[in-house]
């Protein structure tokens, strides 16, 4: 079973990626956060640095939003070239912003759109593609004609989580479409969605037996040892936690030259972390009225020590 951390935008960028590759590690495959080629732009190493192989540690797969054939195929090219062996194209973005463009979710409004652009890339693609997608856009009656058009693919492999995009990231997946996609493909397939204990992992790889993969996002922020525990290690320490972070404080300050910005990051992080110590209301209080780094460094340095298995 292959163990993935799902790309977040914001948050799962080099920087956090080869911090978390040093001190915890035990994933297989990090997924970049998407870049977004568009029909007319120039590819630049800005675009890509994300993702550029000298400032990465880990294994990478970078992943791709675009609702244009040409595009997406230019993007792949590109990194290609930088050693790639693999694209992720992302059909599950619920952004307003991105779906009003036909791109993440919105690709699933439109299934004639969607297997065009299918048809397209993969009749020109040189390289591997894999498909993280959601179950539909309105409802979960759609996949059935959604999982149609994926078969039709040589994908390498359908990462799906099972919630459609008016729900964003609402209530809880719906097991009984998966269910659909795991009796009804012989593609590679992954399942993504509200892993965040190892329990929680236990139970969709035992419903689940021949999954080729599982992927994690929020979880693996929330308790960044958590593919540690899934492979029979030590939980989560709390010391080790504030050592990670402080290590990231860090490189942020030294990439982005801002204490303002660095202090945003961290606590978004934080506000991940914090679900360790439910009980721990007057520190998560702190972290978030913290206007300085020194606030919010002196609130979490209260968090009591994590009980064994907390986390699990």
């Amino acid at each position: 079973m292959n163990l993935y951390f799902a790309p977040m935008e914001g948050i799962t960028g080099y920087i956090y990626r080869n911090a978390h590759k040093e001190m915890f590690g035990m994933c297989d495959v990090y997924f970049a956060p998407f870049l977004v080629p568009t029909e007319h732009e120039r590819i630049s190493r800005k675009t890509l640095r994300d993702i550029l192989p000298e400032k990465n540690i880990a294994v990478v797969i970078p992943q791709v939003l675009s609702g244009h054939a040409g595009a997406f195929l230019e993007f792949s090219k590109k990194i290609e070239a930088l050693g790639f062996s693999e694209v992720n194209l992302n059909l599950g973005c619920p952004s307003g912003t991105v779906v009003k463009k036909k791109r993440g979710a919105g690709a699933l409004k439109d299934v004639e759109f969607l297997d065009s652009f299918l048809h397209d890339i993969f009749a020109e693609t040189t390289l591997p593609i894999s498909v993280k997608t959601r179950a539909g856009f309105w409802s979960h009656e759609e996949f059935d004609e959604l999982l149609r058009i994926f078969n039709q693919y040589p994908i390498k492999e359908l990462m799906i989580h099972p919630r459609v995009r008016e729900e964003y990231y609402k209530g809880i997946p719906n097991l009984q479409t998966f269910e659909k996609a795991y009796q009804g493909t012989e593609l590679n397939l992954c399942y993504n969605g509200n892993i965040t204990t190892v329990q929680e992992y236990r139970e969709i790889r035992e419903r689940y037996p021949r999954l080729h993969s599982i992927m994690i996002g929020r979880g693996a922020v929330k308790n960044p040892a958590i593919f540690r525990e899934i492979r029979g290690g030590e939980p989560l320490k709390t010391e080790e936690l504030l050592a990670f972070f402080k290590v990231l404080e860090e490189r942020y300050l030294a990439v982005l030259e801002s204490e303002v910005y660095t202090l945003h990051r961290m606590k978004e992080l934080w506000l991940y972390a914090m679900d360790n110590f439910p009980e721990e209301t007057k520190i998560l209080k702190a972290v978030k009225k913290a206007n300085r780094l020194g606030d919010l460094n002196g609130a979490v340095q209260c968090l009591p020590m994590l009980k064994k298995g907390a986390g699990v």
